[in-house]
């Protein structure tokens, strides 16, 4: 995945994708109806997003703001800034003396130890007749494991390009070997990933209502079975039901009776005996008497009522305090 071929609404969905859900979700409430379509259309076309190009992504950003014309830097100096952010100084300066280092022997004869797919993936970028020259230094087995993998409209051309290569400079070879091998080595170094429908899902939970819709129906409307898998992942305030007694009394204590009583406005019967259920007798009352005075509240208000008693019940999961059942998952006991 090459940054600079993608466009603007996918490097917005790489960007968002990045922050994390808590902050994703906090822009999201700041867009139009139109932006959270497109942005979310964007989103739903990745399944993963390479570190490096979310760090370009993110760097390109950070000069846009600085308001620079362009990023201006270097392939080394951006490697050394990912590779003193992952790593202790110590760690770091091995790793670099690693990579500059010259080695000695036949080019490419790493890439032995390298999954076809990743080298596919590295290579699609690249000029033809630069893939043409390094699957001519591979062994046969793994040149041809990439060739079958390219796209079918660029086999051909490169097969013609290998009979055709003549002579190479070897110093170029070795460039392009040492360049290679850097990228991969720079992957393997910032190896998180980010993105996929579990990152999706963690922001939508953290939305609001009518934008999740918003979102939920240009997903639909484009692809309809990830939708549906989305759907399953996702965890919505009726889903605390599944939760037992005792991690839904954990949860109780997280959260204030206001946020309570407003909760359990929009909540079915169910729902709201599920809640009583796991309160003291006084508390109870009390919550109900609540309930009763309560006036008139915007829905908007509920929602966001629902959704910080979602995020208590997520931290306390994160913590290890109590398991959470979602849509489309098996009721699970602490």
């Amino acid at each position: 995945m090459d940054p600079k071929k993608l466009s603007g609404p996918e490097k917005a969905a790489v960007f968002l994708l990045s922050l994390g859900e808590a902050e994703a979700s906090q822009v999201f409430k700041k867009l139009s109806e139109q932006e959270i379509k497109v942005i979310a259309g964007a989103m739903a076309k990745f399944e993963k997003v390479p570190p490096e190009v979310a760090d370009a992504i993110a760097d390109e950003f950070v000069s846009r703001l600085e308001n620079k014309d362009s990023l201006n830097m270097r392939g080394d100096r951006f490697m050394r800034k990912v590779l003193g952010s992952a790593f202790e100084k110590r760690e770091a300066d091995k790793i670099l003396r690693a990579l500059n280092s010259d080695e000695d022997g036949v080019p490419f004869q790493w890439s032995q130890d390298v999954d076809a797919s990743v080298l596919k993936e590295q290579l699609l970028g690249e000029h033809p007749q630069t893939i043409a020259m390094i699957l001519a230094h591979l062994p046969p087995e793994k040149a041809s494991e990439i060739l079958a993998a390219m796209p079918d409209d660029k086999k051909g051309d490169i097969a013609i390009r290998i009979v055709r290569l003549g002579q190479v400079p070897m110093d170029i070879v070795k460039e392009v070997d040492r360049t290679l091998r850097n990228e991969l080595s720079q992957m393997e170094a910032s190896a998180s990933e980010i993105g996929g429908i579990d990152a999706l899902v963690d922001i939508l939970n953290n939305l609001d209502r009518s934008s999740e819709d918003i979102v939920m129906e240009t997903i639909e409307e484009e692809h309809a079975e990830m939708a549906g898998e989305i759907r399953e992942k996702m965890f919505v305030f009726e889903d605390l039901i599944k939760v037992d007694d005792r991690g839904m009394r954990e949860i109780l204590k997280k959260v204030e009776n206001q946020q309570l009583a407003l909760a359990m406005k929009t909540a079915t019967e169910e729902m709201k005996q599920k809640i009583l259920g796991n309160l003291s007798q006084r508390a109870a009352e009390m919550l109900l008497e609540d309930l009763e005075v309560m006036g008139p509240v915007r829905l908007a208000e509920v929602e966001e009522a629902q959704q910080g008693i979602i995020r208590a019940a997520k931290e306390l999961e994160s913590e290890g305090t109590i398991v959470l059942g979602g849509k489309g998952k098996e009721d699970v006991l602490v």
